[in-house]
């Protein structure tokens, strides 16, 4: 299917993006890379009178670490994130995503700040971001506000942004010594949203303690889902074997997946459990 019609603006700043914004009202659906909003419009889920492009706006691609923090922009792409030399070196959690995302005609494109903002919990990356405990920077007509990731999924395709807000920074605090990240997901083809995703990060002290843990799921909930019960009984232990096979029980049990045409409630929580337990062997290898 096609769209339906609409009206294309460009917008080079986020002053002119938030004046169209509020000229255009609510039939008017800021875009970025267009690869989450754009196959919604062909299936006429989406139906926005007025499309705001705002691609183009400088400064909001970036990579870098600033004051305790990992930095990113929202226009950054996924193809910036898979080659970026800092992620390589200490964020490979971004790798392990990035590369499981589409293919690289859409990773050259897509953007994270898209993929996060439009509250898809079949997108890859607000697991991440819920496992690593992101700060969200939204920006509108009235400044820039810090929202918390375990604040910002509301609902289906639900966000706490405001109406004219953009989503300009993602900011994650700075890998340390000891700290360890991975994700992965199961697929029925390459470049389909996940029957299943897991995303990890653990920290430990130096007696091998885990003082820091995030688990988070991709696609089994209505909203990105963080297994905070499988976060309590990480910290404060060594993660042992056992230790690593509770917690995979745990979010087998506390994802809440739908059988659908990827496979049934069974068969998802199942891959759930093993993939829980291979993340938390990867990120446990990454943080030693």
């Amino acid at each position: 299917m096609i769209p339906s019609g609409f009206t294309y603006h460009k917008a080079t700043t986020l002053e002119a993006a938030f004046a169209l914004s509020q000229e255009l009202g609510d039939e008017a659906k800021y875009m970025s890379g267009g690869h989450s909003l754009l196959p919604m419009m062909k299936l006429r889920f989406a139906t926005p009178e007025h499309i705001i492009d705002i691609s183009k706006i400088a400064g909001l691609s970036y990579i870098k670490e600033d004051n305790g923090m990992l930095k990113i922009g929202a226009l950054t792409t996924q193809a910036e994130l898979e080659h970026s030399e800092l992620c390589k070196e200490k964020y490979p959690i971004f790798g392990d995503a990035t590369k499981l995302i589409a293919d690289p005609s859409v990773r050259n494109v897509g953007t994270i700040g898209g993929n996060i903002a439009h509250g898809d919990a079949a997108n890859d990356h607000p697991a991440l971001m819920l496992a690593m405990n992101a700060i969200i920077i939204a920006e509108g007509p009235d400044g820039k506000r810090e929202i918390p990731i375990t604040e910002f999924f509301h609902g289906f395709y639900m966000t706490a942004l405001e109406p004219s807000e953009i989503l300009v920074e993602i900011q994650i605090p700075a890998a340390k010594t000891g700290s360890g990240g991975a994700y992965h997901k199961i697929e029925r083809k390459v470049g389909d949203y996940a029957t299943a995703g897991v995303a990890v990060y653990l920290e430990l002290d130096d007696n091998g303690i885990c003082t820091k843990a995030g688990v988070a799921l991709t696609n089994l909930s209505a909203v990105p889902l963080k297994l905070t019960r499988a976060e309590e009984i990480l910290v404060g232990n060594t993660i042992t074997e056992a230790l690593m096979d509770q917690v995979a029980e745990i979010a087998s049990e506390d994802c809440e997946p739908e059988s659908d045409l990827r496979g049934s409630e069974a068969y998802k929580r199942a891959v759930t459990k093993t993939i829980t337990k291979q993340m938390l062997q990867r990120a446990l290898e990454r943080a030693q």
